[in-house]
């Protein structure tokens, strides 16, 4: 058991959103619910009766109510949630028209910007009623290559007011991988930015914007958001239009919002394109909307006089949480750029000015405070702040005292993991449970969770994979283009028959119920809690005519992730310095800064299995000082050698 960390008073227990629930949830079901064991016991056995529940609690408004809960609780995939019921995701969103502020945008180049709920709904209405006026219709897709602003939102919930399905990404991932994630899903309409600031350069961004456009046919309009410039020169682009100038086509009188079925999609969020293009995850309305709302509302206690400060981009499942918690009528800090700059107190600075009452990081974001060591509760005046909701990667132990000692002694620390998957938590915090280091508190209600061993069975106190035994509302409808859904099976289900298998380690512990995370089962790599693709790094890696073949990892490394990239030369050849540089400098101006490796080292050969697939889980599990299970799978057994010698080396 880690150490007891914090420990909620009676008096916050009391006045919690999760007690309220318990109480609301016992007199539906006749049953009395005093702990949250008692509660999530409940929530996993009874797992329509708890939707239900929730549904009710967070008041979620539909023109028409759901038939029942759930069609089919054995159909594990392809159980449908809430059939019958008619609703829009935005119109919950958007359930707050008065003057309070709804956004509060925050430019690392000082630029400032506020909006209220009225004048967002305003907004909302009249770029809703643009995109109506070109004939975009339910189901079609609109697209943001945008930064994290005010307009990036607006376009979201315009979009998805009429029904259209929305997919973004931030403006800091390079065309070539923006075009194989929106290529796929052919849009309509994409919004972007003419540039973005970040460690206090800036980079423009218009010519990345006009070769997506380039390469998808589908594209009818490019809306340019001004953001480096007052009104950046758009005439040689074709399709663009200024954001001002296609807002004003719009009609902000008779906002209608489409009324749709429950699992009409609502977003397509992408993978990390670990095995060739990323997967585009396409997930129901009411499935997001009821997860996130039992999230910020139940688990996260968010209210409507709460300020809630979430450092994220768009290209983040994050962002998309973000936004559902406009439903609470709080007010939401939207930050652009480098929350470290122009100095690392940059992020405390804001949350002490604008009394920012829950805060929302990563990681490697807490790491980064510790190396630096700063003391924010020391520096600044922390005395409106809650809360801190982390995630992306694993925590130690040492991050978590950390908190308690240099942030402040008396607030929830939310730590929580789930996924872009399911656009929310397996894994969360509870407001009215104490919090022990290295552990998150607890699953999360509805989610019937445990640890597999290898054989499939149930372990406490040692670590298994991650697995879910039941449905949820916000898993993936299907992924886009996958007809009979082969690649969404083999996705989840492929380890462990009729349970979904989400590639963590972990650790339940029977003495605290908590839970200790260990970092991926996969080869996904995850530096900073981004996901990212080991496709993503070959495609550029190895268009170099020096490398013959190259394999990514990622190492866990002081409480976060690196990446690791091995390369095989071509023959006679050697890596060199020279060669280091220009990898790190292709990957960072075609992919991103979060693609470039901590670490390039020559490997004399690559791991792959029969059917010729590159064994990178085989070289994670030896650098990470796991076990390596499938040697009998590998073409070339003898090839892991070397990566056992490079191992002592990695973790020095």
């Amino acid at each position: 058991m880690g150490d007891l960390l914090w420990a909620p008073s009676e008096e916050r227990v009391r006045d919690s959103n999760m007690k309220k629930f318990m109480d609301f949830a016992g007199k539906r079901s006749g049953k009395s619910f005093g702990t949250y064991d008692e509660l999530y016991k409940w929530s996993i056995e009874s797992i329509p009766d708890f939707w239900d529940a929730v549904w009710d609690f967070t008041e979620v408004r539909a023109s028409r109510r759901f038939d029942k809960v759930v069609d089919d609780m054995g159909a594990f995939p392809g159980a449908r949630w809430f059939p019958g019921a008619k609703l829009n995701y935005a119109e919950n969103l958007l359930r707050h028209r008065d003057d309070r502020a709804a956004f509060i945008f925050k430019g690392e180049n000082k630029k400032t910007a506020r909006m209220s709920y009225s004048e967002l709904y305003t907004a909302v209405s009249q770029l809703a009623g643009s995109l109506r006026g070109m004939g975009i219709s339910p189901g079609d897709r609109v697209v943001g290559y945008m930064p994290n602003m005010i307009e990036t939102a607006v376009a979201m919930l315009g979009a998805t007011s009429i029904g259209a399905v929305w997919a973004s990404s931030a403006t800091d991932i390079g065309p070539g991988a923006a075009l194989e994630r929106f290529g796929q899903i052919e849009p309509k309409v994409m919004f972007t930015s003419d540039g973005y600031f970040y460690k206090g350069k800036t980079f423009k961004t218009l010519q990345n914007a006009a070769k997506v456009v380039e390469g998808i046919p589908s594209i009818e309009r490019l809306v340019v958001v001004p953001y480096t410039e007052e009104r950046p020169d758009i005439s040689a682009i074709p399709k663009a239009i200024h954001y001002v100038d296609f807002l004003a086509r719009g009609n902000s009188a008779g906002m209608r919002f489409e009324q749709l079925p429950a699992d009409h999609p609502v977003y397509i969020m992408f993978s990390s394109g670990t095995t060739g293009k990323p997967k585009c995850m396409v997930q129901g309305a009411a499935g997001i909307l009821v997860n996130h709302l039992k999230e910020l509302i139940i688990h996260t206690d968010l209210r409507r006089d709460d300020v809630h400060f979430f450092i994220t981009s768009c290209s983040w499942m994050m962002w998309n949480w973000l936004m559902s918690s406009l439903a609470t009528g709080n007010t939401i800090i939207l930050y652009d750029g480098n929350p470290n700059y122009p100095d690392p107190g940059a992020a405390w600075r804001l949350v002490q000015d604008e009394k920012v009452t829950m805060f929302g990081c990563s990681a490697s974001y807490i790491n980064f405070l510790r190396a630096e060591g700063l003391k924010p509760g020391k520096d600044y005046d922390l005395s409106s702040l809650r809360e801190i909701w982390q995630t992306g990667s694993a925590l130690p132990q040492e991050g978590f005292e950390y908190v308690y000692r240099e942030i402040k002694e008396d607030l929830h620390f939310n730590s929580s993991s789930g996924g872009t998957d399911i656009n929310g938590c397996f894994c969360t915090g509870s407001p009215i449970q104490a919090v022990h280091a290295g552990e998150l508190q607890g699953p999360g209600l509805g989610m019937k969770i445990k640890a597999f061993d290898e054989a499939g069975r149930p372990v406490v106190d040692r670590q298994g994979e991650l697995v879910c035994e039941a449905p949820a509302p916000s898993m993936p409808l299907y992924f886009w283009n996958d007809p009979g859904g082969k690649k969404y099976r083999d996705t989840y289900f492929n380890v462990y028959p009729g349970v979904w298998r989400h590639g963590d380690y972990v650790v339940f512990h029977s003495d605290t119920g908590g839970i200790t995370f260990y970092g991926r089962s996969d080869s996904l790599l995850k530096p900073s809690g981004v996901r990212i693709g080991t496709s993503e790094i070959y495609n550029q890696v190895e268009e170099l005519e020096e490398i013959a073949d190259s394999l990514a990892i990622g190492q866990n490394w002081q409480g976060d992730q690196r990446v690791i990239l091995f390369v095989k030369m071509a023959g006679g050849l050697h890596l060199t310095d020279e060669l280091r540089g220009n990898i790190k400098k292709i990957l960072l101006k075609n992919a991103s800064p979060r693609h470039v490796p901590a670490r390039i080292i020559e490997a004399p050969d690559i791991p792959y299995t029969f059917n010729m697939k590159k064994v990178e889980s085989a070289v994670a599990n030896i650098i990470n000082g796991r076990p390596v299970t499938n040697r009998d799978a590998l073409k070339n057994p003898e090839s892991l050698d070397f990566y056992e010698k490079a191992r002592d080396e990695l973790q020095s």
